[in-house]
């Protein structure tokens, strides 16, 4: 019988570092709810006045700042003087590229309330929100227009990146017109009828989040490429498109679920179309080319809405139930995390 390896030093420090990884998170969810990073910039700035200007305890605000400069987010330069780091400005509300509605989503108590309860979901395959809240997690926000908000911009800012990197891997030079299901205010889709001047887009949304979307297409310059359409993808998908985008959608729901909405979608697609699912892949073992967020990601998934990652193998048992087959699974960059799994009509 093969023995277990002794744990070492750098085992326990990791350990701990794990178990601390909760405070820290704390610390910048305090940090974006004051508004820190909003009242600091290059030049040092007292801890006091920092306090004066939030109306809060000066001693306290001070030990918050040198958390913050332990994790990289704000600089000591003298004792009780912090500037704001490179990291610590992507927390400022005002700019373009802020992560400050993505961090105070994600650690909201609507978000991380469940986690306390993740032995109950491994227990019981099922999500625990529904009992902590009283509904499930997209009957909730829709219940809580501040809190759906919040989510809309989290997710809007999450997903820069993605908007950014994903349209040239998407190969749509020979599409005629793609419908981007399930896709928010439009960013992702406003960033693929720029790279691909010669397409039309349909945004298919509940009426709740695509409200902000004729605002984010005329800004990019593509509405008059692209129509809006409200509705719920589990009961149709608009006809008229050759290609089918879906960002961050499968991700959510179990695999009934999931396939149904992939049903939907095979239910409208023509000959020689395409379906385009964009989301993490996991490996088929922990091999480490994923990052451990991923994995962290799919728990969310368990303990929050009861949808999962999934691997390659997953996606095709996936789509096979909706009548799709998988013909290609592309990975992107690191730096996103996402992978492209293509498909067609089966048979």
């Amino acid at each position: 019988m093969a023995e277990l390896p002794e744990p070492t030093g750098a085992d326990r420090g990791a350990l701990m570092s794990t178990v601390f990884g909760h405070m820290a998170a704390q610390a910048l969810a305090a940090a974006v709810r004051l508004g820190i990073a909003d009242r600091l910039d290059a030049q040092p700035r007292d801890a006091a006045d920092v306090a004066a200007a939030l109306g809060t305890h000066p001693d306290a605000t001070c030990r918050l700042l040198r958390a913050l400069a332990a994790a990289g987010l704000t600089t000591e330069t003298a004792p009780g003087a912090f500037t704001l780091t490179g990291r610590g400005a992507l927390l400022r509300t005002g700019r373009a590229d802020s992560m400050a509605g993505f961090v105070g989503m994600f650690l909201d108590p609507a978000m991380i309330g469940s986690w306390a309860r993740l032995d109950d979901s491994v227990r019981t395959g099922r999500p625990v929100f529904e009992e902590l809240f009283g509904t499930d997690f997209f009957g909730h926000l829709a219940a809580h227009p501040e809190l759906s908000r919040a989510f809309d911009a989290s997710m809007r800012q999450g997903g820069r990146a993605a908007a950014a990197l994903l349209p040239p891997a998407l190969g749509l030079s020979g599409a005629r017109a793609v419908t981007d299901v399930g896709g928010g205010d439009g960013a992702l889709l406003a960033a693929v009828l720029t790279a691909y001047p010669h397409l039309r887009g349909v945004l298919f949304e509940l009426p709740r989040v695509a409200a902000e979307a004729g605002r984010v297409l005329g800004e990019a310059g593509v509405a008059d490429r692209c129509e809006v359409v409200t509705g719920d993808f589990f009961a149709s998908v608009p006809a008229g498109s050759d290609v089918y985008l879906l960002k961050g959608v499968v991700h959510d729901w179990d695999d009934a679920r999931a396939a149904a909405i992939l049903a939907r979608v095979r239910a409208v697609l023509p000959p020689g179309g395409r379906v385009l699912i964009v989301e993490v892949v996991l490996p088929e073992t922990v091999d480490g080319s994923q990052s451990p967020m991923m994995y962290l990601g799919d728990l969310n998934m368990l303990v929050n809405v009861g949808g999962r990652e999934r691997t390659a193998a997953q996606f095709r048992e996936l789509c096979a139930r909706a009548g799709l087959a998988v013909t290609a699974v592309t990975r992107m960059p690191e730096e996103i995390g996402l992978s492209v799994v293509e498909a067609a009509a089966a048979g």
